[in-house]
């Protein structure tokens, strides 16, 4: 298993993506609350997987980085997972992960989620490895698509609770657990060495929510590898900075009827043609991951 723990940022477009490429990132998110609020609508499950698909392709393109995304409840029962595998597969995703809540979804750090029943979680597991292990990319039958589980049973059922589900969907079949809504440095540690010791010491990858203003307090990533956790989602980092940018300077916009207030905060068009490797006279060419 991998010592380190890797820092993956949500993208918000494919702009963004090559943003976190150039500053040296080894993976991007797509994350569910980002690309629905993109598309002006809250983060219930109102988008379809070709949405999401589409999201997936023009990040991949753009950064030619792996990446990790969000397939909320698998936009279906367990036979449909099979489809949004090899369609985010497809798409160039790496790996995707999946939830166990009942549609309409909310945000993981709200209050008021309902849960699916474990078997029904369990059995969506099973048809995303299954098909994961259909991809053509499978080798000595060790599929390259990742998929991870998200249990949001911390703030339904209980810690226990929590720990429990992941244990079963582990022995579904899934290679990483993405424990939801935890609540303190102290319950994230406990949470992965719990499920660990429930695997009985099996190789299980662990997956951590470093969002903003929800139930977790921020951690930093080197801590989170203390805590035994390999990969660390920022999921709506970006979007926030951004919106909030925008925002500010829309009011100034309104205000002095003119963008002079707020110039020096933009990037140049200097530094936008750097961060797309374009110099104006000479052909562009299209990346080819």
């Amino acid at each position: 298993m991998r010592s380190s723990c890797v820092a993956i940022p949500g993208a918000f477009n494919a702009l963004a993506a090559l943003a976190i490429a150039k500053h040296g990132f080894e993976a991007c998110y797509i994350s569910g609350a980002a690309t629905s609020v993109s598309a002006g609508v809250p983060d219930v499950g109102l988008l379809t997987h070709e949405h999401f698909a589409k999201c997936i392709r023009e990040a991949v393109d753009a950064s030619g980085l792996p990446i990790l995304a969000d397939a909320d409840t698998g936009f279906g029962e367990a036979e449909m997972l099979r489809r949004v595998v090899i369609d985010y597969a497809k798409a160039g995703a790496a790996g995707f992960h999946i939830e166990d809540q009942k549609f309409p979804k909310r945000c993981g750090h709200l209050d008021g989620k309902e849960l699916v029943p474990v078997d029904h979680m369990v059995e969506k597991v099973q048809w995303a490895v299954k098909a994961a292990k259909g991809l053509p990319c499978v080798v000595a039958d060790e599929a390259a698509f990742i998929v991870c589980a998200r249990t949001d049973a911390r703030g339904v059922e209980g810690f226990d609770a929590a720990v429990k589900r992941a244990t079963a969907y582990v022995n579904a079949g899934a290679e990483m657990i993405f424990p939801e809504g935890l609540g303190s440095e102290e319950e994230f540690g406990n949470f992965a060495k719990q499920l660990r010791a429930a695997c009985g010491g099996r190789e299980v990858f662990m997956l951590a929510n470093m969002t903003e203003f929800g139930k977790s307090p921020i951690i930093s990533i080197a801590r989170f590898q203390e805590l035994g956790y390999n990969c660390v989602i920022y999921p709506v980092s970006l979007l926030r900075i951004a919106m909030g940018a925008v925002d500010k300077a829309l009011a100034a916009m309104k205000r002095d009827g003119s963008v002079t207030g707020v110039i020096d905060q933009m990037q140049t068009r200097k530094e936008l043609y750097e961060l797309i490797s374009y110099t104006p006279g000479e052909p562009w060419e299209y990346r080819s991951r």
